[in-house]
């Protein structure tokens, strides 16, 4: 794969598919957006961004900062998206972030217009961020990725694997904590916004504040667990990216 950022998810995506591209969460990879990818079906040709720094990309430099991650991955991006007859985007936690700047700049510079723009688990990109997590030591990071989930506890007991997995998460944390975004920041596509009812990083309250930053329509839905919903929640959250990209 060399330096690539993005992969393909869906083995065999049938002709005139909707494409659906995935942004993974902090610390997080491409792999990650595997069973979302089952669940949309065929008529979806997925695929994920792929950070430097972590699985076939290990050897790569690790990217601190937002910006830098959609200017590396937006030239992939706008050929994969360019001979769609339509494409959506998926964004999970700091993926959400990503996605929605990947989306401005897609609208800036090629006129390209995601059909929705799906943020999960993570809070409109102009709320206040505390900024810290990047900063906590390694002992108390294992308990912060122990609390959200997400990351097997065996990992973080094996040094060679925590000191790894630590490395990455403390960059994109590092990423997002330091990101910023005016509340006037928005995007032609529709955005749906979705969040565990009991994810410690954000209430439904506070992803109906990405209302504010899209200029078409706007819907929110929660669903049942925490930080990592989504794969409990799979089909429900394939049948509503059915449901909202049909509809837009």
């Amino acid at each position: 794969m060399g330096n690539s950022w993005l992969r393909h998810l869906s083995p065999s995506p049938r002709n005139g598919s909707h494409k659906l591209v995935c942004f993974p969460h902090a610390g997080g990879s491409a792999l990650a957006f595997g069973p979302l990818a089952e669940s949309v079906g065929s008529e979806f040709d997925v695929l994920a961004v792929q950070y430097p720094g972590r699985q076939d990309r290990r050897h790569e430099r690790l990217v601190g900062d937002i910006s830098g991650l959609v200017d590396g991955l937006l030239p992939e991006v706008i050929e994969a998206v360019g001979d769609a007859e339509s494409f959506s985007v998926f964004g999970h936690s700091m993926g959400s972030v990503v996605a929605f700047e990947a989306c401005r700049r897609l609208e800036d510079e090629v006129g390209a217009t995601a059909t929705v723009l799906f943020a999960s688990g993570r809070c409109a990109p102009s709320a206040t961020q505390s900024g810290r997590v990047h900063l906590l030591g390694d002992r108390e990071l294992c308990e912060q990725l122990l609390q959200i989930g997400g990351t097997p506890a065996v990992l973080l007991e094996d040094p060679d694997f925590r000191e790894l997995i630590l490395s990455i998460v403390r960059n994109d944390y590092r990423a997002i904590e330091t990101y910023t975004c005016t509340t006037d920041a928005t995007v032609k596509s529709p955005i749906v916004a979705l969040i565990g009812d009991r994810d410690p990083d954000a209430s439904f309250a506070d992803i109906q504040a990405w209302s504010a930053h899209t200029s078409g329509s706007f819907a929110a839905q929660s669903f049942p667990g925490g930080h990592f919903f989504i794969d409990a929640n799979r089909r429900a959250v394939g049948q509503l990216i059915r449901e909202h990209t049909s509809a837009a």
